[in-house]
């Protein structure tokens, strides 16, 4: 297999985890709306009750005391709280992968510009005078993106 057809499917599937990464997010976004207006304060109220009402009615003779209710609320609340940050870290994630495929857009936008200008810039070579051609600084191409970054790690 040639170098293009492995690009032609690197591009194909890189636009597939996209795609696919974009709708697990809507899907998400979903089922977190869904997840959030179900738990209505009628409901709340509700599950609390049946949830004390269970603990009254499995406490083995006491041995579930206030000390250990403390010790479990604690562990719950912590659970909820991991839970919400992994929540946060996958939107936060999402974001930057939105933000990267933007930055690899314009990246791919710039690197054709460049391109064009440097196919370009052989074709108005013969017309430039010699003036420009001393002098690198009045040169009307930019340089290509990896002689800029050269000239900026060597200054």
């Amino acid at each position: 297999m040639n170098f293009e057809a492995l690009q032609r499917r690197v591009r194909r599937a890189e636009a597939v985890v996209q795609v696919r990464n974009e709708e697990t997010t809507q899907q998400w976004a979903l089922l977190n709306h869904t997840w959030r207006s179900a738990w209505t304060p009628g409901r709340i109220i509700v599950v609390g009750l049946a949830g004390g009402f269970l603990a009254g009615k499995l406490e083995p003779g006491g041995a579930f005391s206030g000390a250990r209710w403390l010790q479990m609320i604690g562990s719950v609340s912590g659970l909820v709280a991991s839970a919400q940050a992994s929540v946060a870290s996958f939107a936060a994630a999402a974001a930057g992968m939105a933000a990267s495929h933007a930055a690899d857009a314009a990246d791919e936008a710039g690197d054709a510009a460049d391109e064009a200008a440097h196919n370009a810039a052989p074709a108005a070579a013969p017309r430039a005078s010699a003036a420009t051609a001393a002098n690198p600084a009045n040169n009307p191409v930019p340089p290509r993106a990896a002689e800029a970054a050269t000239e900026l790690s060597e200054s």
